[in-house]
């Protein structure tokens, strides 16, 4: 298995959240997290990022925020040139899945924990 650097954007340091079980299951599986939120708070010993750094090497981004809050998302999430963007259940956007398609980010509608579980992550 390689390692994924992903972003997670939607971090929670809520247990009953599934950004939060994401973020444990990614780190047991070996990848590299970036935890960003909206709220100052720490996860897996990694505080939540609430700015928008320009990382580099982002293989991954899983979204966990709904679509309403995404567009404020657009061009930074288009910024860091991911391989792809994984829309959760519940995240998937038409117009932002668009913009990664012109773009050349991959599109995927899946479940990051199943995809974990099933290996094709």
């Amino acid at each position: 298995m390689t390692n994924k650097k992903t972003l997670v954007l939607g971090a929670s340091p809520n247990p009953s959240r599934y950004s939060f079980k994401a973020i444990h299951k990614l780190l047991k599986y070996g990848h590299s997290i970036i935890p960003m939120g909206i709220k100052k708070a720490e996860i897996a010993g990694m505080q939540i990022v609430i700015n928008r750094p320009n990382y580099k090497d982002i293989h991954t981004i899983t979204m966990y925020i709904g679509t309403q809050l995404q567009p404020q998302y657009y061009e930074y999430l288009i910024s860091l040139k991911p391989k792809r963007i994984i829309f959760n259940p519940g995240t998937e956007n038409k117009e932002l899945m668009s913009l990664c398609k012109e773009n050349k980010i991959e599109v995927v509608k899946h479940c990051t924990l199943i995809m974990l579980n099933d290996g094709i992550f």
